[in-house]
């Protein structure tokens, strides 16, 4: 008797949605690993990243205090852009090996991607702008 294990079909849209909008948190990454994903645990690791440095250095500008979960959502824009390009049969082939079904991704992934490089690039200039201006020059532009 031959035992069939069927596996849900990953949506691709889905998953570059969820790391443009919570990347930091990584829930794209428990939506195609689940808990046992290694990935998963080091984004929710900002969080209490975050709180370390608050506790370790209270006066420090705030920027310090979020920049890790700054960059993991980061690293989150990237995720979109990486798993939103890749092709449909790689991806059918990394994340649905046994769904029994084939990935055909339309115009909204497009939506999300063009989102993704959008925002994420704006984020990481911000992000470097800001870190420069705090590092060189104490905070004097902001």
């Amino acid at each position: 008797m031959t035992v069939l294990h069927h596996t849900s079909h990953k949506n691709k849209t889905l998953v570059a949605l969820l790391a443009f909008l919570f990347g930091g948190l990584g829930l794209q990454r428990l939506y195609l690993r689940g808990l046992r994903d290694p990935w998963l645990w080091a984004h929710l690791a900002s969080l209490p990243a975050c709180a370390l440095v608050s506790l370790a250095a209270p006066n420090a500008d705030g920027f310090y205090k979020l920049l890790p979960l700054m960059v993991s959502g980061l690293v989150g824009f990237l995720e979109a852009l990486v798993l939103g390009l890749m092709s449909d049969e790689k991806w059918d082939a990394r994340f649905n090996p046994g769904s029994g079904k084939q990935s055909d991704t339309n115009w909204p992934l497009a939506v999300v991607l063009v989102a993704a490089m959008m925002v994420g690039a704006g984020s990481l200039i911000a992000t470097i702008s800001r870190l420069f201006d705090l590092l060189y020059t104490g905070g004097s532009y902001g």
